[in-house]
């Protein structure tokens, strides 16, 4: 009797085992595998790609693969009759010139200016004078401005230091800002820094200087960069301070000495004539997302859009890194998540093409300039080609083909993040798609807005969530390769990055062919919706 009933039990399991699946989802589920999965990863992660960064070679190389590959399907092109949304992107670098009696001095060994301080038109000066106000302190007992208006005048100060002769506050930063605050509001012409090590700078420093900034030219990003010029900053070195002060018949070791053997300040206006300049140069930089479109089968339902997502660029060539790669070939991010992309693509296309399309309608989208700042999808979330407000959910793969050291006995998982942010639904979907299909192990234990990682916030699915699109962004944790040229296809677990893509697969065939689309009970900060 109790075989009998344990057999029937069995038998009763299997069968709503069975019901659970849906037999044209897993039917189209079978093109993506581990060998379609290395067929593209294998292109867009060689050394061909040079590491797929935004606005070079590389990464117009991978969206011309990503576009071929959706042509190839029959996805329709969507933005005006073409896959690709160009972004409007620009390198903006700094010319800066500094002149002292005519003579100019060396950027970036004799003088330096921050180039996000220079902002609109940029600024010029050419003055006679110099105000030299010791270390541009004012506080009790103590006072480098006392009797002075520095309105419209340049002003020397130095960087650090007490006038005993001490090397001053731990917080230099801090102490600095306020200097430069005081003078800003005191509306000074201009403020020169010395700072002895601009003569010794750091080569790290140095290309951090002089390497053009990426700036996507949104609404905000304008009116920021046509802001007026707050006062200009110029870092010099001893030498170009001695040669100022020279003029006064001193230089730094003396005036230092005077104002702690004296206590008293040393300021003065020195007659030297100086000049300065810094503007920006904005340069045009190629980049666009690419979108291939799957219109939906229901004529009631085609209306509405679930967005499948994952970033194409990386972080190009470093060449100081130590060794002979120095190609950063981002295999597993994320030439991981676009492949799983690109599969997901040609799973619902063959579905389509046999009459067992979605209801809804997909978009498949692989974003640019997620490594400098989500730049693509937040270029696409001010710009949507289909209303934001009709899109239903993002579903976003960001590193789906290796795993971390907490995994390490056993890769058969997948992070979770932001799935039940903004619905519970969305959630529960998910979850029964992984139950009813792959039988992965969902760790979601940075699956919060605390996480110290910032995880929710660091991917493309957040330019969609912080618009209250519910999301769900799968990944597989970072590793000892990530954002290093070891980040290789050799290192792939490739039927690991199949099972992970499928878990979306079946979730987005759920999302695009469920009657109604996953309900937004919750607020972006995680509260219940009324």
């Amino acid at each position: 009797m109790k075989k009998h009933l344990l057999y029937a039990s069995f038998v009763l399991t299997m069968a709503c085992s069975a019901t659970a699946q849906n037999k044209d989802a897993v039917k189209f589920s079978k093109t993506i595998s581990k060998d379609n999965a290395y067929k593209h990863l294998s292109v867009l992660a060689s050394d061909a790609y040079e590491g797929r960064e935004t606005g070079t070679k590389g990464g117009w190389m991978a969206a011309d693969y990503i576009k071929n590959f959706f042509k190839s399907l029959g996805l329709k092109a969507p933005v005006n009759g073409d896959y690709f949304q160009p972004i409007d992107m620009v390198n903006i670098s700094l010319s800066q010139i500094l002149t002292l009696n005519g003579q100019p001095a060396e950027a970036l060994k004799e003088f330096y200016i921050v180039p996000q301080t220079v902002s609109g038109a940029g600024f010029g000066f050419n003055t006679p004078t110099v105000l030299f106000a010791g270390y541009g302190l004012k506080k009790e007992g103590y006072n480098d401005f006392e009797g002075a208006d520095v309105a419209g005048k340049v002003v020397m100060i130095f960087k650090s230091g007490e006038p005993n002769g001490t090397a001053g506050s731990a917080n230099s930063r801090s102490v600095m800002m306020a200097k430069v605050k005081y003078l800003t509001e005191k509306n000074a012409a201009a403020i020169l820094v010395i700072d002895p090590t601009v003569e010794v700078m750091p080569e790290n420093l140095k290309s951090y200087l002089t390497a053009p900034r990426m700036v996507m030219k949104t609404k905000e990003e304008i009116e920021k960069l046509n802001a007026p010029q707050e006062t200009p900053v110029i870092y010099i070195g001893s030498g170009v301070a001695n040669q100022i002060l020279a003029a006064a018949k001193t230089n730094i070791t003396d005036v230092k000495k005077k104002i702690a053997d004296t206590g008293k300040p040393a300021t003065q206006e020195i007659n030297v004539s100086i000049s300065a300049s810094a503007k920006r140069v904005e340069t045009k930089v190629r980049a666009e997302n690419v979108l291939g479109f799957l219109e939906g089968s229901d004529p009631k339902l085609k209306h509405e859009v679930l967005v499948v997502t994952g970033h194409y660029d990386h972080i190009g060539i470093t060449p100081e890194v130590k060794g002979d790669d120095k190609i950063n070939n981002g295999a597993d991010d994320d030439g991981s998540g676009t492949t799983g992309v690109l599969m997901l693509a040609e799973a619902f296309a063959n579905a389509k093409k046999a009459g067992k399309g979605p209801k809804r309608s997909i978009l498949f989208m692989t974003v640019t300039g997620e490594e400098k700042g989500l730049l693509g999808s937040e270029w696409y979330s001010e710009h949507p080609v289909f209303p934001l407000e009709k899109t239903i959910t993002n579903l976003n793969i960001d590193m789906i083909g290796r795993g971390d050291k907490d995994h390490e006995k056993d890769n058969n998982f997948v992070y979770i993040i932001g799935s039940d942010m903004l619905s519970t639904e969305l959630d529960q979907i998910g979850k029964k798609a992984n139950k009813d299909y792959v039988n992965i192990q969902l760790d979601e234990r940075y699956n919060n807005r605390t996480d110290p990682n910032r995880y929710y916030y660091r991917s493309d699915h957040y330019n969609f969530a912080k618009h209250g699109i519910p999301v769900i962004f799968y990944f597989n944790g970072v590793h000892e390769d990530y954002h290093q040229p070891g980040d290789e296809i050799s290192k792939i677990d490739f039927p690991m990055l199949a099972k992970r893509a499928r878990l979306v697969y079946f979730t987005a065939w759920e999302l695009a062919n469920r009657a109604n689309r996953p309900k937004v009970d919750k607020n972006e900060d995680g509260t219940r919706k009324n």
